[in-house]
């Protein structure tokens, strides 16, 4: 069942320069208790599109065109007021960097408290229990909530922001890159309670990352982001093994193999200026397979398959296959 349909979203940043095209024209659903990763390189428009489904876009950012809809309504036509109590109890967000949201200042059990007094009908007491609850849920010992966010390691403040983001019982979580501060041993400890979340309170999960191994290891479909366009998206397998992106190929294969039986690849060239975005296809300028058509013509993001949604001209050639040589 689909519980977020996300249709032609464009996010623009307007200064003096001119207009940042941080997020064109971009085309997802989430469906329900799945983990939907978001992945790309950095400054791709990962970040932007999870402000922009909570409405929270930094200025001057503003949702110029498209939808986002949630159980039938759409919360680009939502008021502040409205969306103020959709964020908490219908969708919630973990930030790269919980140490910016948690107040420095105040124990964390109190902060827990006071989000949930602010959510629910109940008296100091009862939301004491609760907030211990939450803190056993994510991995630590309540006896901690009289302690303050510095007392805590970076692990341990990212489980009491996800403590906080299920207050209200969201149905929809959105973890933006919550592993990037952390050592690699926390991180597969962290994705394993975000995924025993998944399954036990049935959430639909949007994992933002530039790590790979991260998607491969949580998610079950994946969106492959490009200068703030989606170029490619299908469940996890598919992206890994039969992906038809030249950029998704290019991804994948530079990541070093356990049995380094294939040879890593490099993309050359960067990512281009939003600000002054490439004719046609934003890849063509690092593609090995560009053609005229690719330097004039965006490509249409299409079905080329059963769930399988491309940008590309030539992905229906399979001949493509391995173009990095």
């Amino acid at each position: 069942m689909t519980v977020l349909e996300v249709k032609n979203l464009k996010v623009y940043f307007f200064s003096e320069r001119g207009t940042v095209k941080a997020v064109d024209d971009i085309t997802f659903d989430l469906q329900r208790g799945e983990i939907l990763g978001l992945a790309g390189e950095s400054g791709c428009g990962k970040s932007t599109t999870a402000y922009a489904l909570l409405n929270i876009l930094p200025e001057p950012g503003r949702i110029v065109d498209g939808s986002v809809v949630l159980d039938g309504e759409d919360l680009t036509q939502k008021s502040p007021i409205e969306l103020q109590k959709i964020r908490w109890e219908e969708i919630s967000m973990i930030f790269q960097n919980p140490r910016s949201v948690l107040n420095p200042v105040l124990r964390v059990g109190d902060q827990i408290v006071e989000t949930i007094m602010l959510h629910e009908d109940t008296t100091p007491n009862e939301a004491w229990k609760l907030m211990e609850e939450l803190l056993e849920v994510v991995g630590i010992d309540p006896a901690f909530a009289i302690n303050y966010p510095h007392e805590f390691t970076a692990g341990m403040t990212q489980r009491i922001m996800i403590a906080l983001a299920l207050v209200a019982n969201p149905k929809i979580l959105i973890a933006d890159e919550p592993t990037a501060a952390l050592d690699i041993t926390v991180a597969v400890q962290l994705l394993q309670l975000l995924k025993n979340l998944q399954e036990y309170l049935r959430l639909s999960i949007i994992l933002i990352t530039n790590d790979l191994a991260t998607i491969a290891e949580a998610c079950d479909r994946v969106a492959i982001m490009y200068a703030g366009q989606i170029v490619e998206l299908a469940d996890v397998k598919t992206i890994f093994k039969d992906q038809l992106h030249p950029y998704t190929e290019g991804l994948i294969r530079s990541i070093p193999s356990l049995l380094g039986s294939e040879e890593l690849v490099f993309i050359p060239g960067s990512p281009p200026d939003l600000l002054t975005p490439p004719s046609g296809c934003r890849f063509h300028p690092r593609c090995p397979i560009a053609t005229t058509l690719c330097y004039k013509t965006q490509p249409k993001y299409r079905e080329i398959k059963k769930r399988h949604f491309i940008a590309c001209h030539h992905a229906d050639q399979l001949w493509r296959k391995n173009v990095w040589k």
